[in-house]
């Protein structure tokens, strides 16, 4: 799965990236940056195409269906299996039309040892700015207001993750993500094939405090190495 993640950069550092890949050159919103410690129910910094060019903004952490009694639901939806998108209702509308990717440089993982969690935080051996499939979705209150949430999507361990996880984040290369914001794909199949592990041999792993595991501590001593 995929409970934390981080995004260390600065602003400036963010605007560059958009420029570089995403062709936004204008950044209305203001984000509050650096993240050293990203949890559910928190605003994300996103990536969509509305058929024309690509956007940025936030969207909340954990998946609302728009047909969703209670928006608590989302808690329960911070992560969607790539192997079932196209089963499940919550999913599948948004697997179809909402797809997003989530902007992070590293997320953690608690691998299970002898005396007990050990938290690791894996990031690209580049230490650069990564894209994570998601998809997204628009939630209406009873008030009228609208909630915009999204989920990650995660895979099969690959070969660096397996000693930690079962499970990790999809992180799609650049012909990859090119095809899943593409709102005009409509072949789930295509798509799907996509939704891989990424590269091991680009990436690293290292074993990080503690104190990462309460999700109020959200300061460099998060990423430090132990």
């Amino acid at each position: 799965m995929c409970g934390r993640f981080t995004i260390t950069v600065d602003l400036e550092d963010l605007r560059v990236y958009l420029e570089d890949h995403y062709d936004i050159h204008d950044l209305k919103t203001s984000f509050d940056l650096p993240r050293f410690n990203v949890a559910p129910g928190q605003d994300v910094i996103t990536i969509i195409n509305d058929g024309a060019k690509n956007r940025v903004g936030t969207l909340r952490w954990g998946l609302v269906p728009s047909f969703a009694k209670d928006e608590k639901i989302g808690y329960q939806m911070i992560n969607a299996k790539a192997e079932t998108l196209h089963e499940k209702p919550s999913f599948l509308p948004s697997f179809q039309t909402k797809r997003c990717v989530i902007l992070a440089d590293s997320f953690y993982e608690w691998k299970k040892t002898e005396k007990g969690k050990t938290p690791m935080r894996i990031q690209l051996s580049s230490e650069s700015i990564f894209p994570m499939a998601g998809l997204w979705s628009t939630f209406i209150r009873e008030d009228g207001t609208k909630l915009h949430t999204c989920t990650i999507i995660t895979t099969e361990a690959n070969d660096l993750m397996k000693d930690i996880h079962e499970r990790m984040p999809v992180i799609l290369d650049e012909q990859a993500e090119k095809a899943w914001l593409n709102p005009r794909n409509k072949n789930l199949y295509e798509l799907s094939a996509w939704l891989k592990p990424y590269d091991a041999s680009k990436m690293k792993a290292y074993r990080v405090s503690s104190v990462v595991n309460m999700a109020t501590n959200e300061h460099p001593d998060c990423i430090k190495p132990v």
